[in-house]
């Protein structure tokens, strides 16, 4: 169970006075652009400047059947997408903007309040080649990807590379960041529980070690704190400036503290 993500950042606003925080990421075709901007500018002006704005294409087909939102094909969500990050900026960043899209459109509208910043820092998620990285080296503060392997990402880092050229853009000006299922714990037993949790939930076969062995593969993280130090530390020699692990053994209390105090003071200045 989760709250709306919104409610949440504006709760995280109030509680909190350091971390950064936003959706990871949120799909063009849930809510409009406007409502996205609005609610981005007002979490972003409660927490003082700490809201980064997440957004992506959308991918969960069977989540928008069960609750009727249409999901309209690929070209058009990206479509939808570049769309969303113009007329997003549009409304941080200007008084009255009109704006003319094939999708989007807005006549004089003065969206207040505006964010704290200039305007919200942009992260684009996902790992396309072709039209994901490309709007990535056209817009983003930040690219954020799911469970790289050290040699995927140096592949990506390429073909990023080479859509900033095209758009006559510094590779180094775009923050990286990777989400990962984190296969980690304090102890083996932790890791068991971790990998037991996992392996129900997506139908794992095999033994534990054929599963964990298969999840780092496929650039999980996995492992106990040297393993996840050495990833972690060829992914930083690669580029990557921050790693978000989802943990799913909920019956663990001890991980987080497990990595605020084991891992990330071996990893902060890699």
């Amino acid at each position: 169970d989760s709250l709306d993500p919104y409610l949440s950042f504006a709760f995280a606003a109030e509680k909190t006075s350091t971390i950064r925080f936003g959706p990871l990421v949120s799909p063009v075709t849930f809510r409009s652009p406007v409502d996205h901007a609005r609610m981005a500018a007002q979490v972003d002006l409660l927490s003082g400047g700490r809201f980064t704005m997440g957004v992506g294409a959308g991918w969960n087909e069977p989540e928008h059947t069960a609750y009727g939102i249409p999901f309209p094909p690929i070209k058009e969500r990206f479509e939808r997408l570049e769309e969303w990050i113009q007329l997003m900026k549009l409304l941080w960043t200007n008084g009255a903007a009109s704006f003319d899209g094939k999708h989007y459109r807005l006549h004089e509208a003065n969206m207040m309040p505006k964010p704290a910043a200039a305007r919200p820092p942009l992260l684009i998620g996902g790992g396309g080649e072709r039209k994901t990285l490309r709007l990535v080296a056209r817009y983003a503060d930040e690219w954020n990807a799911v469970n790289l392997t050290p040699e995927i990402f140096r592949h990506k880092l390429e073909v990023l590379s080479t859509h900033c050229q095209a758009e006559d853009r510094d590779p180094a000006t775009i923050a990286k960041s990777m989400m990962t299922f984190g296969i980690i714990g304090p102890s083996q037993a932790d890791i068991d529980a971790a990998t037991s949790r996992l392996m129900s939930m997506f139908g794992g076969r095999g033994s534990p070690e054929e599963f964990r062995k298969g999840a780092a593969e496929r650039g999980m993280i996995v492992g106990g704190t040297d393993e996840v130090v050495d990833r972690l530390g060829r992914l930083a020699e690669l580029g990557m400036d921050e790693v978000m692990f989802q943990h799913f053994n909920f019956d663990v209390d001890d991980v987080p503290e497990y990595l605020a105090a084991e891992i990330a003071p071996k990893v902060r200045d890699l």
